[in-house]
């Protein structure tokens, strides 16, 4: 068991790591909303995951990696959803804010109490509809668990790869947000926040218009 932790959290780390929405999406609101906004959006990033652990561990994944017809509706509830994130984030205006003492880089919008659920959904649904997921989920499933488990252990490797998510997104939340890089990208976060709205968006756009192979 903990050569398959080990091994499943090598591979999930790298899977998680590596750029797509869920990365573009984090770092556009450390550097657009702040820290806090950052950090509940990697709460509903990893709560997004247990969507997919949920269905893979019923032995589904499979089964959605190869219908073409339940794809193409990922493809499309999730692409759309990029596109609305990359839209929104290049109509906001990047608003510069001195740096506080207590090293919170950045505010979060207005410090609205409702605020923290639509963060937490951001995070969730841009991982949620991820199409690309339940293809990840059978690799996965292939090489190291499989659905004849014992639901105890494969709740336990769910929960492991779920906190190895939380903690790369918060990582990248935290770092973005540090006194130190918001100096160093002062004068080109606006740019910098628009060009990862733009990769939301272009991101987006390529599900929607991408013919599926199936």
């Amino acid at each position: 068991m903990i050569e398959n932790l080990l091994l499943l959290g090598g591979i999930h780390l790298l899977a998680a790591a590596s750029p797509g929405p869920d990365f573009a999406l984090i770092s556009q609101q450390a550097l657009s909303k702040g820290r806090r906004a950052a950090l509940w959006c990697a709460l509903g990033v990893a709560l997004g995951l247990a969507i997919h652990l949920a269905y893979s561990m019923l032995g589904l994944a499979a089964v959605i990696a190869q219908s073409s017809v339940l794809l193409w509706w990922l493809r499309l509830l999730g692409g759309a959803y990029l596109v609305y994130l990359g839209w929104q984030a290049l109509r906001a205006g990047f608003v510069a804010a001195p740096l506080p003492a207590d090293h919170d880089a950045l505010p979060v919008d207005s410090g609205q109490e409702g605020s923290v659920w639509k963060y937490l959904g951001l995070g969730f649904l841009c991982n949620a509809l991820n199409p690309k997921a339940p293809v990840y989920f059978v690799a996965v499933f292939t090489l190291v668990l499989s659905p004849d488990m014992p639901w105890q252990e494969l709740l336990l490797y769910g929960s492991w790869m779920m906190a190895i998510q939380l903690s790369w997104f918060s990582f990248l939340a935290m770092a973005l947000t540090h006194p130190n890089v918001v100096r160093h990208f002062k004068r080109g976060a606006h740019w910098l926040n628009r060009f990862l709205g733009g990769a939301l968006l272009a991101m987006g756009a390529k599900l929607l218009f991408t013919r599926s192979n199936g």
